[in-house]
């Protein structure tokens, strides 16, 4: 399988500001990927960069196996982009940017379009204008995936957009990814939308990469535990592992990185009377493990 994405040592500074540093990811042609973190993470700064529109402090960034400062228009083209704002020209009719936009794409396929858009009931003499916000994500999508891409980036695309909008979205792409050989990166902050479409989980905070791997395997690596402890729980930089905790009607929620079930057995050894291990799900372990990063400083767990 071939490699369509990849960095090696990537660092932007901005002044004194780090935005991405030192970071080293391999993306396989194929499937969807989902980028997750907080805000200030440094998903945007990686874009620009791919995209050549940054030039790094150090390192290097490869796209379709092309040196991104030096992308030749033939590799741009095989790239689609669709970011949160779904900006399009308001006073054109949708047929109209639709022309435009394949007029520039010879490898355009209107048949994915067309099912595309059947998602979304765009009428096609409507004015841009005149579209509500889930009818413009769904035409920047069809345009988008008609231009057959080898990689298609989605930067929030589904922010702001309503339940059923949403829903069309997913469908829709999930549709493609069946149907076409692009590589969807697909950045959300909607855990039910990366558990529903993703392939792979990327997890970045402070400008590093902190894991890549299914989400699956992601929610495998953090536990939760439920423990009462008679004098408190112990200090937090002894817990092995430790993420984040909360205190519920006495009870200490505990929620740690590569435990295995002896952890248990530590909790018990440290004053514990009762422990319990419930289940994780895929929201509750990026949240604790985006909390314990954003409060440590330079953290890797």
């Amino acid at each position: 399988m071939q490699t369509c994405i990849e960095t090696h040592g990537l660092t932007k500074r901005y002044g004194k500001k780090t935005a991405l540093k030192d970071f080293t990811l391999e993306i396989q042609q194929g499937g969807i990927h989902a980028i997750v973190g907080s805000n200030g993470a440094g998903k945007s700064t990686l874009f620009r960069m791919l995209l050549g529109i940054t030039t790094p402090t150090s390192g290097s960034a490869r796209l379709l196996g092309q040196d991104s400062r030096m992308l030749a228009p033939e590799v741009r083209g095989r790239v689609g982009y669709v970011n949160e704002e779904h900006t399009l020209p308001l006073w054109m009719k949708a047929r109209q940017i639709t022309a435009q936009q394949k007029s520039f794409y010879p490898q355009w396929n209107q048949s994915i379009h067309d099912e595309v858009i059947g998602y979304f009931d765009v009428d096609p003499e409507q004015k841009v204008a005149g579209l509500s916000r889930g009818e413009r994500a769904g035409l920047n999508l069809a345009m988008a995936l008609a231009q057959a891409p080898d990689v298609l980036i989605l930067d929030e695309p589904t922010l702001g957009l309503d339940v059923v909008a949403r829903q069309s979205f997913l469908e829709a792409l999930m549709f493609t990814e069946r149907e076409a050989n692009t590589t969807i990166i697909y950045c959300s902050h909607q855990m039910e939308e990366i558990e529903r479409v993703a392939d792979q989980l990327i997890v970045m905070e402070k400008g590093m990469l902190k894991n890549n791997s299914s989400p699956d395997e992601f929610v495998a690596r953090v536990s939760y535990w439920v423990g009462d402890f008679a004098n408190g729980l112990p200090a937090k930089n002894t817990i092995p592992g430790y993420l984040t905790h909360r205190t519920i009607d006495g009870n200490h929620h505990i929620l740690v990185a590569d435990q295995g079930d002896d952890f248990g057995q530590y909790l018990k050894q440290n004053g514990a009377r009762t422990v319990a291990r419930n289940a994780v799900n895929l929201e509750r372990a990026v949240n604790a493990f985006l909390t314990k990063n954003h409060n440590t400083p330079d953290s890797r767990v």
